[in-house]
């Protein structure tokens, strides 16, 4: 499968990075990965499982040692990484995450994967321009806010921008900034449903060191 992207550069891994508080990591987050990887031709998604997103509340926020260990069953058995090094590198915000990463990745490319539902919030991310000039974005359709992400400033913006899925087999394509639109069946699961039907899934996680499979460092119990 690797010998058949037709990478410039095989020497740079190809990473997708999907955001979010994956509270809980459940199969829609797995699927519409599994998607990317084959979609974009990527080598791995990686999973930045939030500290705390600055746009959702705290409350019903379960501790992020039990989020990561949540995406670690997720992922098993695909080219999905999750990792909490956002707590790590001390950032908050999105822009400042993407940055950090580049610099201690230079052998990386990155594309940013997100959810139609975060492109019709984006305009209200700090430096949102910004993030949109450090690497490619990937948009992956949810039911229900295909209207408010195309009507939305983000996206009004970022029109000029818009690039196909086969531009990152080749390493122009990889320039920033860049919009990539992709389609497939909708997955309506949420993280929301799965908490509504399984009030106590962080139960499973909780009382354990989970290690990073990323940095390879543990996640306390007790972090929030």
């Amino acid at each position: 499968m690797a010998g058949s992207r037709q990478r410039t550069d095989t020497a740079l891994k190809t990473v997708g990075l999907l955001g979010g508080s994956f509270n809980p990591a459940h199969g829609g987050h797995r699927r519409i990965s599994l998607f990317a990887l084959q979609a974009l031709g990527l080598d791995e998604v990686w999973w930045l499982v939030s500290p705390g997103n600055p746009l959702k509340p705290k409350a019903g926020m379960a501790p992020l040692a039990a989020r990561l260990g949540s995406a670690v069953a997720q992922a098993r058995a695909a080219r999905i990484v999750p990792t909490a090094i956002e707590s790590e590198l001390g950032t908050v915000y999105t822009v400042e995450t993407l940055r950090a990463l580049v610099r201690r990745y230079p052998k990386t490319r990155f594309v940013w994967l997100m959810g139609s539902d975060n492109l019709a919030q984006m305009h209200r991310w700090r430096d949102w321009r910004q993030i949109a000039r450090t690497m490619p974005i990937a948009v992956i359709a949810r039911p229900g806010y295909d209207t408010a992400a195309a009507a939305s400033p983000a996206a009004a913006w970022l029109g000029r921008y818009r690039r196909s899925a086969a531009s990152l087999k080749h390493r122009a394509g990889w320039s920033a900034p860049a919009l990539i639109h992709l389609r497939f069946d909708p997955d309506p699961r949420s993280a929301t449903a799965v908490r509504r039907a399984d009030p106590d899934w962080a139960s499973r996680f909780v009382g354990r060191a989970w290690y990073d499979p990323l940095t390879h460092r543990p996640v306390e119990p007790d972090i929030a």
